[in-house]
């Protein structure tokens, strides 16, 4: 089965937490604390797998979670990092977050690699903590939690040439005499639903994959018949063999055909307009063929003189050789990348930003009765702090402070004994004596 999309759940490991653990040895007096940071959580990585094809393998499984961190342990022991958790994805493979619809990366290379779900920092230990003041603190932190978010992915076929025309007029058994691949075969249209790949032996040491591409029919841009299922494959394609049913079998226009053809692909995506393309003459056994082509070639001189024609009948396979030999010539001219991409690897690229850190990252609001603080970096505190030990809630208060959250509070009308939230966090308001 061929599996083109897909969506699935993917989180990095949280970070281990702190430990609160103070030197007891023999011999070594007041021996201070001791309490290691815990480890880091797993990365979720995307790694590219030439053998792979399809995306078939993420229809059974949909959860991807990493690894959490190992404990900080005593003697200032570090806990161990996680082990980043390998997903092996096939070459093509355009990775989307689902609910910003932004490309994370565009996979094409084998061993490429992105981190698609980041593991969490481990929480600092007490160790940390010690400062001239309060020499023994009772103060560890908690692991970060990992990324997590829902991901779709989308693959193109990588192939070096693609098969597009109308259907039923004979990519499929091109393919089926020139490569090992059987596709399916029949006298109806869209007998072909799934792109098929077969590797093409030329003859002289020379080889390609070829794609043989579900038919196009007029309105696929806009998604009529498989309209996108089929176009986005495409773009993957260095080469495109415009198959064409010379005979007019179906009663169509070869002419028409081609014209109908190159404006749904150029309607999709404008840059396939300029991509190296043969014209595959097929069906030249059968009657008319011959007249056709005349006329089929003196129209296309007219518009486009640079479009080679090839004359070829998939069932006899005349003409197959030299199509083979003139699509592997053309080869060698266009990069192995694909040109029209324009998608950026952001595996390979870092940008460093300077942010000022503003001290005034909450908004304040009343929900009835309460008060509400809306603030994603206190938040985020709230997470790696432990309210198990009274020095934790102490350090919490005094960062609350010191952010002036506790003024903009009184600002606001806080009163003794009301109630305060923060995200899933909720406390009650009070005035220092």
């Amino acid at each position: 089965m061929f599996l083109d999309k897909a969506k699935i759940y993917v989180k990095g490991g949280d970070g281990g937490d702190g430990l609160v653990a103070f030197r007891r040895e023999k011999y070594v007096p007041e021996g201070g604390p001791g309490g290691g940071d815990g480890g880091n959580g797993g990365d979720v990585i995307f790694r590219v797998e030439e053998g792979l094809r399809t995306l078939i393998d993420f229809r059974y499984q949909k959860h991807f979670k990493a690894d959490r961190g190992i404990k900080g342990r005593n003697k200032s022991q570090h806990g161990a990092n996680a082990e980043d958790m390998i997903v092996k994805v096939p070459p093509g493979t355009v990775v989307i977050d689902d609910d910003t619809q932004e490309i994370l990366a565009d996979l094409t290379r084998h061993g490429q690699e992105v981190v698609v779900a980041k593991g969490g920092r481990g929480g600092r230990g007490n160790t940390r903590f010690a400062t001239a003041n309060n020499p023994a603190p009772e103060v560890a932190e908690n692991g970060e939690e990992g990324v997590e978010r829902w991901l779709v992915l989308e693959l193109k076929v990588m192939a070096d040439v693609g098969l597009v025309g109308f259907p039923s007029v004979g990519k499929s058994t091109l393919l089926s005499v020139v490569s090992a691949a059987q596709p399916k075969i029949g006298a109806y249209h869209f007998t072909t639903l799934t792109p098929n790949l077969g590797v093409v032996d030329v003859g002289d040491g020379r080889s390609f994959v070829m794609a043989d591409l579900p038919g196009l029919i007029e309105g696929a841009h806009q998604g009529v018949g498989l309209g996108h299922e089929f176009l986005r494959h495409v773009e993957r394609t260095r080469i495109i063999v415009h198959v064409i049913d010379m005979a007019g079998t179906e009663g169509r226009d070869p002419f028409d055909d081609w014209l109908k053809i190159n404006d749904e692909l150029k309607l999709y995506n404008a840059k396939l307009e300029g991509r190296p393309q043969i014209v595959a003459a097929n069906k030249m056994d059968m009657p008319d063929a011959e007249e056709n082509l005349a006329a089929f070639a003196s129209r296309l001189a007219e518009i486009n003189p640079e479009v080679l024609i090839k004359p070829i009948s998939a069932v006899t396979k005349d003409g197959v050789q030299e199509l083979l030999y003139k699509v592997a010539d053309l080869l060698v001219t266009i990069p192995e990348m694909p040109l029209v991409e324009d998608l950026v690897d952001l595996s390979e690229r870092k940008v460093y930003k300077l942010e000022a850190k503003d001290d005034e990252d909450y908004i304040i609001r009343r929900d009835n009765e309460d008060f509400v603080v809306e603030s994603p970096s206190i938040e985020k505190l709230i997470k790696r702090t432990n309210f198990s030990t009274q020095e934790s809630i102490t350090r919490f208060a005094r960062i609350l402070r010191k952010k002036g959250i506790d003024q903009a509070l009184r600002d606001r009308g806080a009163k003794d004994g009301q109630t305060v939230r923060i995200g899933d966090f909720e406390f009650e308001f009070v005035e220092r004596e």
